[in-house]
């Protein structure tokens, strides 16, 4: 791990609000994710699962976690499974979690070794009729290969017929959306790391500098403060600006053009959400100035729209309004036809294909229900943008922002996001 220890509190009180979610009687079985495949002997590197680091802050693979809150026998209440270490392990991989390491990171009295897992879960399974399953229930999720939760939870079903499975996956989305102060601290780490990788490439970029030179630049800074990226990086200059996941990056940065990057750092697993569209030469256009500040304006009356009662399906189309609004003025849509426009085929969707907010935690597009109201302690990005192919450029602004009881609060507020204040520190 690349980053400070994460108060055991954090993780005690995440479990105890879990229990108190799961109903009497049942358990609940959480895995890490696959130490993923690359080719020949070679491995990704390892990415914990999000819902077992929220529960556990154990950031290593092979590890499992049963919570059985009513189980008559005490010690299997609360277990934690981890990777067994031995001499071979140790020359080639270095140093495992120990039992009394994993206890002392999750506050989990009871720790033992993933050997000991089959024989606990028989247990277990016995003294139960339900057991809460995790599966990848993400509604943006389009991976086609079963992943460890879906194997596991066919195994065990096919294994224990009779036994009722219910849904981790709602009860989990209800407690990671809304953050402890702890969780926003790790946003804000994250947040200014990025903050920093930003403010190095105003002093980099200039014409004739290619874009996989900036990502470089990113990586740099982001190393240097002990972590990488939140996701993979866009840094997309003229044309290619217009593409909402560009993620070439090899294409020389030219006088004139815009750069549109969207980047961000992760700390301790939670991310951060950047996006910022500089001038290559250091001096916006007329035109593109018109652009940008038509996005910030968007932006800045999204984030007054965002507050705890709005869902954010309602939000993103609401913000529709406005950038139909920004658009009239850019001279790109006519007054007369949005009159006329299919309400749900709007006409500013030729511009802003996407929507104008995601949740964001220990996943950067993380999980949490749309079509539910909003509430105090969920994050979320604001990034409007408007992409203009007949002209060859898009512009796109994105900020994190906190919701609280009285409105919403800028993470981002102190990254430079004036046209004015980018031209002057390029210069």
């Amino acid at each position: 791990m690349r980053y400070s220890p994460i108060d055991t509190n954090l993780f005690i009180t995440n479990r105890k609000n879990f229990i108190r979610h799961l109903p009497k009687g049942t358990l609940a079985i959480f895995n890490s994710n696959d130490l993923m495949p690359k080719s020949g002997d070679a491995t990704f590197p390892f990415r914990q699962h999000p819902d077992l680091f929220y529960l556990t802050g154990i950031d290593q693979e092979d590890t499992s976690l049963i919570l059985f809150p009513d189980c008559p026998v005490e010690k299997y209440r609360e277990v934690l499974f981890v990777r067994k270490t031995n001499e071979l392990i140790m020359i080639w991989e270095g140093e495992k979690f120990t039992q009394e390491q994993a206890g002392k990171i999750s506050g989990i009295k009871n720790a033992l070794w993933k050997e000991e897992f089959e024989g606990v879960l028989k247990t277990v399974m016995y003294l139960t009729n339900t057991v809460y399953l995790n599966t990848n229930e993400h509604d943006r999720a389009t991976a086609t290969t079963p992943d460890f939760d879906l194997r596991f939870a066919r195994q065990l079903k096919e294994k224990y017929p009779l036994h009722h499975f219910e849904r981790l996956a709602p009860i989990m989305s209800s407690l990671r959306t809304i953050k402890a102060d702890a969780e926003i601290d790790l946003i804000k780490k994250a947040i200014d790391i990025t903050s920093k990788a930003f403010r190095r490439i105003l002093k980099f970029v200039k014409p004739g500098v290619l874009e996989y030179e900036i990502e470089a630049e990113i990586i740099h800074e982001f190393t240097k403060h002990g972590t990488g990226h939140a996701y993979y990086p866009i840094i997309a200059s003229g044309k290619s600006s217009n593409i909402l996941h560009y993620v070439t990056n090899n294409k020389q940065c030219k006088d004139g053009d815009v750069l549109l990057m969207d980047f961000a750092a992760e700390y301790a697993n939670y991310a951060a959400d950047l996006t910022r569209t500089i001038p290559v030469n250091g001096k916006f256009t007329k035109r593109q100035k018109e652009v940008y500040n038509s996005v910030l304006r968007i932006q800045r009356e999204a984030m007054k729209m965002m507050k705890p009662g709005i869902k954010l399906d309602d939000f993103n189309k609401q913000v529709g309004n406005i950038v139909t609004e920004e658009l009239i003025k850019l001279k790109l849509l006519k007054s007369a036809d949005v009159k006329k426009q299919d309400e749900e085929k709007p006409l500013w969707k030729k511009y802003m294909p996407h929507g104008t907010s995601h949740f964001l935690g220990l996943d950067v597009h993380d999980i949490g229900n749309r079509y539910e109201p909003i509430k105090a302690g969920m994050v979320f990005t604001c990034e409007p943008g408007i992409y203009i192919k007949e002209e060859g450029f898009g512009i796109r602004l994105e900020n994190d922002m906190l919701v609280t009881k009285n409105g919403t609060v800028d993470l981002m507020k102190d990254i430079p996001i004036e046209a004015e204040e980018i031209e002057g520190l390029m210069n």
